[in-house]
């Protein structure tokens, strides 16, 4: 019979064992038996959560080491959806560059055009000559991308748990908002609508109407969304108390977004730093009393209810601003005529087929030449932000003075976000570790890139 010697309570130390087990060693060398030991007291085990996988929330690797059904260690892994976004758009025109960027969250993709745009105007100098009317299109289908965004973290996040009917009734209204940024930009995402100096095209005729028509829809859609959730003892049994962060530790991994006005920090760049006319708009910013997973899920619903609040006040001022231009006049900047949402889609206004093709020979010169080569931005770099759905998106952009960006890099609110994880889960539950993950709301299109 082996008896306790300082290096076996070393060794039971370095275990976390109370008791060191009685080993009978029949012959052998003692590293053997020290081997012996660890494998009969270390019952963890390394569980692989994702890359694909329905609960993960995307292309991304969940590594648990589990003993039993607590957690004791969560690493994740990314980079599974690398797509080489910020690189590839070092090779396109500072217009181009838009295309790439909203491909990045993909479930918001008008916010990561806007933080682009806004970092463009800013090395351009035209910050303040974009025209208004521009702005309040910005502002309308980017609080309508906010609304949909938000169902697809509360309806995706209740099918990762089962409830099937919160994902159904979450996306049959999420299709209304896709009608409605179909109507204006053409396509239900990716949208390339966003563009330095305003807006690819104005708003279709009848749009405000036709928007005002079908927000009742999706807020009764909410509400029942609400009405499932709110005081549901499953519901709150599941996500009460799970995946609890402090307001202190969220600030030190710089987390934003729902996330952290849960825990009852108002912060909020549309306040704060406002942009675009945002100070002119009248609206709340919802917090909560601490951030765990239902505080997070009731704080989406509750500015759900906000932007449709701002979108109301968007549609007023779009009425009163109508025929307005939706571009900064630059030529340098502009093209000779506007484009407009055509039957399949986005096409071509038949005033610019006439501009270009028929009326004036500068007028296509210069459209091929801002369409092939795009303009010129001058030298500099700058670090601009919006308020996503996630959080905050920022990005800095760096200019050569050329026609293409020399680096442009993206701060993606779900990539900050995912910080959280091991404190939110290590200790935890096996079962809790989904809820917690869908309660950041990451989509990996924007932690990759």
């Amino acid at each position: 019979m082996l008896s306790e010697t300082p290096q076996l309570r070393a060794t039971a130390a370095a275990l976390d064992v109370d008791e060191l087990p009685e080993v009978l060693a029949m012959g052998g060398d003692w590293e053997d038996v020290i081997s012996e030991i660890e494998k009969l007291n270390n019952e963890r085990i390394v569980l692989n959560l994702g890359p694909v996988h329905p609960s993960t929330h995307g292309v991304l690797r969940v590594i648990l080491e589990i003993d039993g059904e607590t957690v004791r260690e969560s690493r994740l892994n990314t980079g599974y959806l690398h797509t080489g976004i910020e690189k590839n758009m070092e090779y396109r025109s500072w217009t181009q560059g838009v295309t790439f960027c909203t491909r990045m969250d993909y479930v918001a993709p008008l916010f990561n055009e806007a933080v682009y745009v806004k970092a463009v105007e800013k090395l351009l100098n035209i910050t303040d000559q974009v025209p208004q009317r521009a702005n309040w299109i910005r502002i309308l289908v980017m609080e309508l991308n906010r609304i949909a965004s938000h169902l697809v973290a509360i309806g995706s996040g209740g099918n990762e748990l089962g409830a099937t009917t919160m994902m159904t009734i979450a996306f049959r209204e999420r299709e209304e908002i896709l009608r409605i940024l179909e109507r204006i930009t053409g396509l239900r995402m990716n949208h390339a609508y966003l563009r330095p100096g305003g807006v690819a095209q104005d708003i279709p005729e009848g749009t405000t109407e036709y928007i005002r028509t079908l927000l009742p829809k999706v807020r009764a859609g909410i509400g029942e969304l609400q009405d499932l959730t709110q005081e549901n003892p499953i519901f709150k049994l599941r996500h009460v108390n799970v995946g609890y962060m402090s307001l202190a530790s969220m600030m030190a991994l710089g987390m934003t977004g729902p996330c952290l006005r849960a825990a009852g920090l108002p912060l909020d760049l549309r306040k704060t730093q406002p942009y675009w006319g945002y100070d002119q708009l009248e609206f709340d910013v919802p917090v909560r009393n601490q951030s765990d997973a239902y505080n997070r899920v009731m704080v989406r619903f509750d500015e759900c209810y906000q932007s449709m609040r701002i979108i109301n006040q968007c549609l007023a001022h779009l009425d009163a601003t109508e025929g307005e231009p939706v571009m900064v006049q630059d030529p340098a900047i502009k093209w000779p005529a506007q484009l407009s949402v055509s039957a399949d889609g986005q096409g071509n206004s038949l005033e610019h087929i006439r501009e270009i093709m028929g009326n004036s020979m500068e007028s296509l010169i210069h459209h091929f030449k801002l369409v092939t080569e795009g303009f010129k931005v001058p030298a500099g770099q700058v670090y601009e932000t919006v308020e996503h759905a996630k959080g905050i998106i920022g990005c800095h952009a760096v200019s050569e003075g050329g026609t293409r960006p020399y680096r442009v890099h993206f701060r993606d609110p779900s990539f900050s976000n995912l910080q959280s994880f091991a404190m939110m889960t290590e200790g935890g539950q096996l079962a809790d570790v989904v809820v917690s993950l869908a309660s950041i709301d990451p989509v990996l299109g924007g932690v990759d890139r």
